[in-house]
């Protein structure tokens, strides 16, 4: 008989928890390599965990709703058999019911806030069950439990999902819903949690609690959870690391006409659109070998160099915000790949279809600014990273140019870089080296590079 141990799997780097909202398996069903077991939540999204052997289930370790820490043993497959009877599943030790510390969306790591406790998984009348995810959200966005009782739920039997509490912050936002009065005969104690509530919500900074006296006319927006924890991530990079940004420019002649002329053939052969991104990405991770220290991190007084080269794509959403999936091993892949995972990557990210674990690992990030028109900018490093490229947009201007016949002025295609480095461990040396070779990188394109 072997056992194989299924373990509840790290959904990114911050998050240390998930909860089990539904089990798909029970013990004594059979199941195959990569056969949806469970499902569970953490702060940023629900996933399914997938079987990592093929076998029986012999034991299942939790019930639905508790509350597991990552790497711990949740169930045990039998790899050779059904084998014997299966025990009935045994309810785990006691779990906190600290809600799950909350991890930006936007960038990959985020350091824990502080978070009101959990009073209970059931809320209200015992009989309904909300998920620490959900519960975090209500008390981010100052939701008591009256009114998240009110909320109707599309999950499994009734259940409040993250989509269903979204939306209805989306649509209080807009006055679309009604605040639901407290019930007259509640006990004088209930409101103690809720006027708590505000406690549990980060400090973004350290600007003085506003009076409400904004003056004249204005127009007052309330953050929404992902702003927020956008704008925690921004204020600690900035307090983490010292900010350097170093500035180049490029002609990228080559590039533009070597696109227009091979983007119809290109997208007919292989059926994806090519876009800038991924030949940026390309010269980038050319110019990462030979500068392998802007692929590292800080830990305290040590370096970690990266030996994978994963690159971040800062993507914005609908809503404007900024979110950070992440290209894998992109030091392995040719143009085509770079291809398939930019456009599969952003497409995902603007249809809210991205999991947990495409936007962590990040090694290195590049943001296009020029995309909505600016010529350059200072971008802010995407912690625990120590570097990273801003592309701006690409202009027709006036070059003087050197030839044998003497110097002579062109129309060329030219484009601003900038390098935002974490100046504790990249000098200013080794930042202008790599963005120079950036720059020089993508000048040498070869135009007659076959599609």
């Amino acid at each position: 008989m072997a056992i194989v141990d299924l373990v509840m799997p790290k959904m990114g780097e911050s998050i240390m928890e998930a909860t089990v909202l539904k089990w798909h398996k029970n013990a004594g069903d059979k199941v195959k390599m990569d056969e949806t077991v469970l499902e569970i939540a953490t702060d940023e999204v629900d996933s399914e965990v997938p079987s990592t052997a093929e076998g029986t289930i012999t034991e299942i370790l939790f019930k639905e709703n508790d509350v597991v820490p990552v790497g711990t043993v949740i169930a045990r497959i039998d790899t050779v058999g059904a084998g014997a009877a299966a025990p009935a599943p045994q309810p785990a030790a006691p779990v906190q019911q600290a809600a799950p510390q909350p991890t930006p969306v936007a960038a990959p790591v985020s350091a824990p806030q502080p978070q009101a406790a959990a009073p209970a998984m059931s809320a209200g009348d015992g009989n309904r069950f909300y998920s620490p995810l959900v519960l975090n959200i209500a008390a981010k966005e100052g939701i008591g439990m009256a009114e998240l009782e009110n909320i109707p739920g599309t999950g499994n039997e009734g259940r409040v999902t993250k989509k269903d509490i979204l939306q209805y912050v989306a649509n209080r936002g807009n006055g679309a819903v009604a605040q639901p009065q407290a019930a007259p005969a509640a006990p004088a104690a209930q409101p103690a949690p809720q006027q708590a509530t505000p406690a549990a919500q980060p400090v973004v900074s350290a600007t003085p609690a506003s009076t409400g006296n904004y003056g004249g006319n204005v127009e007052i927006i309330e953050m929404d959870r992902m702003r927020k924890l956008i704008a925690d991530h921004m204020v600690r990079s900035k307090a983490t690391s010292p900010h350097v940004t170093s500035f180049t420019e490029c002609d990228v002649t080559n590039i533009v006409n070597w696109r227009n002329k091979a983007k119809g053939s290109f997208e007919k052969k292989y059926g994806e659109k090519i876009t800038f991104t991924p030949i940026f990405i390309e010269a980038i991770v050319n110019c990462i070998r030979k500068y392998p220290m802007i692929n590292s991190s800080v830990d305290g007084d040590k370096i970690i160099v990266k030996k994978d080269i994963n690159i971040g794509m800062a993507t914005a959403l609908p809503s404007g915000n900024l979110i950070v999936p992440v290209i894998r091993n992109a030091d392995t892949k040719n143009l085509l790949g770079l291809t398939k995972d930019v456009n599969g990557l952003a497409n995902a990210a603007r249809s809210g279809k991205l999991k947990a674990d495409d936007t962590q690992g990040g090694t290195f990030t590049m943001t296009n600014v020029g995309t909505f028109g600016s010529l350059m900018g200072t971008p802010i490093i995407n912690q625990p990273q120590v570097a990273i490229l801003a592309v701006g947009s690409i202009k027709k201007r006036p070059m003087v140019l050197e030839t044998e016949q003497g110097d002579v002025i062109a129309i060329r295609h030219m484009m601003y870089l900038s390098l935002s480095y974490d100046h504790r461990i990249v000098d200013g040396s080794l930042g202008a080296s790599f963005l120079t070779a950036i720059a020089n990188e993508l000048e040498a394109f070869d135009p007659a590079r076959e599609a």
